[in-house]
């Protein structure tokens, strides 16, 4: 249940400044005045944006990735994703990210969430998918990034929350969803093409953490009907860029 006539504690921008640009990411520092009339400073982070994949070959597994994350100087275990380039729909980053991360197309596609996961200093959102009837047609990953991919039973990577061997943020949020959704708990909304393309022309003149983004229907993979019918493939050569493992008790 929502608040009745919640209290607004709006804060309204005075001035703002440029504090770094990187490739990513851009920090800034804002003069605000508070509601009660006072200022103070917000230093925060802004970010493009990003998609994360619920992808699983069947109900009972998943995919999931294991890299090397520096800031924290250790190996993690996450769900698919990827940031969201200029001018991209986040579906689209979605099918991007888990072709060239882990190898897969999906004939399924259904938007899930969106989620803010740092809100106290920066505004990055990222959209939750799910994705299923999957087809592996090879991975093609990023310079300089590696990884190994996992088909994980369900019960074994929601173990691995439990005892702390997961305890990536996003991917909690994402394992739990999967199990929520083959539980029959959680269901998610289904959006005609007509009432998805109103809504789109809306959100695109939204910033992603501004606005609420809305949800996406069961999607075909791009040319999986038509004259476009075959799935792109890609190089054979990149193949051994990654390993793939099955893991379950």
């Amino acid at each position: 249940m929502k608040p009745h006539d919640p209290a607004d504690f709006t804060e309204t921008l005075v001035s703002s400044e440029s504090v770094f640009e990187g490739r990513l990411l851009k920090v800034r520092r804002d003069t605000v005045n508070l509601p009660d009339g006072s200022r103070a400073t917000r230093e925060y982070i802004r970010h493009p944006g990003a998609a994360m994949i619920v992808a699983q070959p069947d109900p009972d597994t998943i995919l999931l990735e294991r890299q090397f994350r520096y800031p924290l100087g250790r190996h993690f275990i996450e769900l698919p994703a990827g940031k969201i380039d200029a001018g991209e729909a986040p579906l689209a980053t979605a099918q991007r990210e888990l072709r060239e991360e882990c190898g897969y197309t999906a004939q399924e596609w259904r938007h899930l969430a969106t989620l803010h996961p740092c809100i106290g200093y920066a505004d990055e959102c990222i959209e939750l998918f799910l994705a299923r009837d999957l087809q592996q047609v090879g991975s093609a990953l990023d310079e300089g990034e590696f990884l190994e991919v996992m088909i994980v039973r369900l019960d074994q990577a929601l173990d691995w929350v439990r005892d702390g061997t997961i305890t990536e943020a996003k991917a909690v949020t994402g394992l739990l969803w999967a199990e929520k959704i083959r539980r029959g708990e959680w269901s998610y909304v289904v959006l005609s093409r007509q009432r998805l393309a109103a809504r789109r022309m809306i959100s695109r003149a939204r910033i992603c953490g501004r606005a609420p983004v809305s949800p996406y229907p069961v999607v075909p993979q791009p040319g999986s009907n038509g004259p476009e019918r075959r799935a792109r493939r890609l190089p054979s050569a990149a193949l051994p860029s990654i390993r793939f493992r099955r893991l379950w008790r």
